[in-house]
């Protein structure tokens, strides 16, 4: 990073200046790093403490420990492995990731990938924002220093702030926000582990009784949503800004150990929590982040707050600017910052709604929210990985824009895909504790899966199928296509 400080000095560029990138090609001036330098987007974030209540979330399936570990380490690595891949196409093609979409789906046809990814994003950053208030709100009634509606309003105003102001200022900010959000988060966390390591009873925990195969698997589906497959449809936003010879194992490697390090060491560690107290784990479904407070001495409870707003707030920061890209590829005719700030007020109004006016509880509604939309994301994300698997050469850079170029305006395969392997992905998912999903799961009996109270009720099935059916129908059906486009001169 000191080497990227001198470059941006020599060229006048400072953290505070607006980012005038957007939907373009990165120049070849401002191509810059290693692959190493991954590494500190994605573990700032993916360091909250949010993946603690992962363990209790987890739990929830009525699985045992080392069946919860099983499933964690499997969901988070490989969903981050996921990310890791279509970071290639960033180095490839030195664009977001959802202008090289463009080259499966076509110049126009990308415009439903795009939209997926804008709900998944700005939902993703709504969610982190809210948990960010709820756990101040939390902490300072703890504290007596009132945990009322003007605690919230501060809170969110700060932590609205906060991200924000980094989406909009962009790439270089969030770059050197992110490096101290990964140094000040894993400090304190570390900190929070030692400290309520004497919470945890193995007795209780490895008392657990062991669930069935459907429970881990529905487990292990749940965690890929919320960890890598939240983060697929902006996998190469970062990595587009590496020179072309940057070693293609090194952007899938830092990309992966990046962004899974810390989630499984914080879910094995919410595991052991959560399964010394079942207290904590009907907690943590209301307020997931305040909860894990509990525990804590008194001093401790301030540099909680701020290791757990810091963590939210890092994984908000790339939300809102990949949610700003999203936008601008479904059609927004305005600057990147202007789009970015569009979501930020999204998602300051999605947080006073849920904060301020909704009595549902969280955990149902924000299973609801991951399980829903990770199915259509699953199949863009299968469609994606088979088109990158397929090419030889890198992208036309300038034909990814023009409708009359080699990846043309609609293509229709894709588009079907997405849409047939969503339909059937969510007759294969429940979700029963959200009022406004209960007519999923329609799919479950007719093909004999015991229906929505049978045993496949919760494993998630649909999420697997389209991530499959994306990549299998893309590979094979769409890999001549892919062929021509590489020939054309």
């Amino acid at each position: 990073m000191a080497d990227q400080l001198r470059v941006d000095a020599v060229e006048g560029r400072t953290a505070l200046s607006v980012e005038s990138n957007g939907l373009n090609v990165i120049s070849d001036t401002d191509r810059k790093g290693t692959p190493r330098q991954l590494f500190w987007p994605w573990f700032g974030a993916n360091v909250s403490v949010l993946g603690l209540s992962y363990g209790a979330f987890a739990l929830g399936f009525g699985i045992s420990f080392w069946q919860a570990v099983i499933a964690g380490v499997i969901g988070i690595v490989f969903s981050f492995l996921l990310c890791g891949l279509i970071a290639l196409a960033g180095k490839r093609g030195s664009a977001p990731t959802l202008v090289l979409s463009r080259a499966a789906f076509g110049v126009r046809g990308n415009k439903l990938p795009s939209l997926i990814s804008w709900l998944l994003t700005v939902g993703w950053e709504t969610v982190l924002t809210i948990l960010a208030t709820l756990a101040t709100a939390t902490v300072f009634e703890r504290l007596g220093w009132g945990g009322g509606s003007i605690t919230k309003v501060i809170a969110l105003v700060v932590v609205g702030t906060l991200t924000v102001a980094c989406g909009v200022l962009g790439f270089d900010l969030i770059m050197r926000a992110q490096t101290v959000i990964t140094v000040v988060t894993g400090v304190l966390t570390v900190v929070y582990i030692i400290l309520v390591a004497d919470q945890v009873h193995w007795s209780a925990v490895s008392a657990l009784p062991s669930g069935s195969g459907q429970a881990v698997v529905g487990a292990l589906v749940f965690l890929m949503t919320g960890f890598g497959l939240g983060w697929v449809n902006a996998a190469a936003d970062y990595s587009r800004y590496l020179p072309r010879t940057a070693s293609s194992r090194g952007v899938v490697g830092w990309t992966t150990f990046g962004s899974s390090v810390a989630p499984v060491v914080l879910f094995i560690f919410g595991l052991l929590l959560a399964g010394s107290s079942q207290d904590l784990s009907s907690a943590i479904a209301a307020d997931p982040i305040g909860a894990l407070a509990e525990a804590l001495p008194t001093w401790f409870l301030v540099p909680f707050v701020i290791v757990a707003v810091l963590g939210l707030v890092g994984g908000a920061v790339l939300d809102i600017y990949s949610s700003g890209l999203a936008l601008l590829s479904v059609g927004l005719p305005a600057p990147r910052y202007v789009a970015a700030f569009i979501d930020g007020l999204v998602m300051i109004a999605g947080t006073i709604y849920v904060v301020f006016f909704s009595s549902d509880s969280f955990l149902s509604q924000f299973q609801g929210f991951l399980i829903t939309l990770g199915v259509p994301v699953a199949a863009w994300c299968g469609i994606m990985l088979a088109d990158i698997a397929s090419r030889r050469r890198d992208y036309a850079e300038a034909e990814l824009f023009d409708r009359r170029g080699r990846y043309g305006d609609i293509q229709w395969l894709p588009i079907a895909t997405v849409v047939v392997a969503t339909a059937i992905g969510w007759g294969l998912v429940t979700n029963g504790l959200a009022s406004w999903l209960t007519w999923q799961g329609y799919l479950l009996k007719p093909l004999g899966l015991g229906g929505k109270e049978g045993a496949w009720a919760f494993a998630n099935l649909g999420v697997l199928f389209a991530l499959v059916i994306g990549f299998l129908v893309q590979y094979f059906v769409a890999r001549p296509q892919v062929r021509v486009q590489e020939q054309v001169a």
